[in-house]
């Protein structure tokens, strides 16, 4: 496993996004069988993925709520703990199957000691704001992020789904407390380009959450992104590695979180790092 720069910490260039272990099937309406689930956050450690990106509001519908932080928990807890950077996210509540947004200071404060709780840590690695809320100023909601941190309740923060006047105006106050951006980027989904190009400019990280584009399988990426499928034969690798490792060749500050619910996925996922695309590719990439 390659690693790269997280603030001032290493992880691997490759996470693992922990949601779909939360969250029902979409076929089949079931969440993902609990022992799978922990053994797909196991076969993550096991190929020497360090970073996993977890929410307190990933669950299901129904009393749902922390479920995927206790999980990734237990499944740490069974592995022996190890030294593992754990991000987790506050600023959206759970009500059924809506998710409200609330960045209240207040609510971020309750938050942050809630996934504390559950995630059975003294101090949150990487405490990511979800969302903006349009009814709360911008600067008040970081106003609470930056206090967590000033307090040491949290070791650095990150955001989530910002756009560039929001990263400036959060790294104005946060300082280097910011060491990351989460926002969406897939070969479906292009438009976080400007996020990831500040993200260079101002030595944060960038975490592109749904790299795969929500594709359910290789033959969709590869009919509707055909480079990607071109590329994927030409290395004997499936198409999501492919993705990957696009992304990874973009930048030397992204480290993609692909989701799995299971262990053969996030394998798949991780072993993009070896995929080395020659320049015709990665252009070839670029245009879709």
């Amino acid at each position: 496993m390659q690693t790269r720069r997280l603030g001032d910490r290493t992880v691997s260039a490759i996470g693992l996004g922990a949601m779909p272990l939360s969250r029902p099937h979409h076929a089949t309406g079931e969440l993902p069988d609990r022992a799978q689930a922990i053994e797909t956050v196991l076969a993550a450690l096991d190929v020497g993925v360090t970073l996993i990106d977890t929410a307190d509001c990933y669950g299901p519908d129904v009393d749902g709520f922390g479920h995927n932080e206790e999980l990734v928990a237990e499944a740490l807890r069974r592995a022996g703990n190890p030294d593992v950077l754990v991000a987790t996210k506050g600023g959206i509540q759970r009500d059924g199957a809506t998710w409200p947004i609330c960045g209240r200071p207040g609510y971020v404060r309750e938050a942050a000691y809630g996934s504390l709780s559950r995630l059975g840590v003294d101090v949150i690695d990487l405490y990511q704001h979800h969302r903006p809320d349009p009814d709360v100023p911008y600067a008040e909601t970081i106003g609470a992020f930056k206090d967590l941190h000033d307090e040491g309740v949290v070791r650095a923060v990150g955001l989530s789904n910002a756009d560039p006047a929001q990263i400036r105006e959060a790294h104005g106050i946060l300082g280097d407390a910011l060491v990351a951006v989460q926002n969406q980027l897939s070969p479906s989904f292009r438009t976080s380009e400007p996020e990831l190009d500040l993200c260079d400019e101002l030595g944060l990280a960038f975490l592109p959450w749904s790299p795969l584009g929500g594709m359910r399988h290789a033959h969709e990426l590869a009919a509707d992104f055909a480079p990607f499928g071109e590329v994927a034969e030409e290395h004997g690798v499936s198409p999501y590695q492919v993705a990957v490792a696009w992304l990874l060749a973009k930048s030397p500050n992204v480290v993609p979180i692909p989701g799995a619910s299971r262990p053969a996925s996030i394998r798949d996922s991780a072993a993009a790092v070896h995929v080395e695309l020659t320049p015709e590719q990665f252009t070839a990439l670029e245009k879709g």
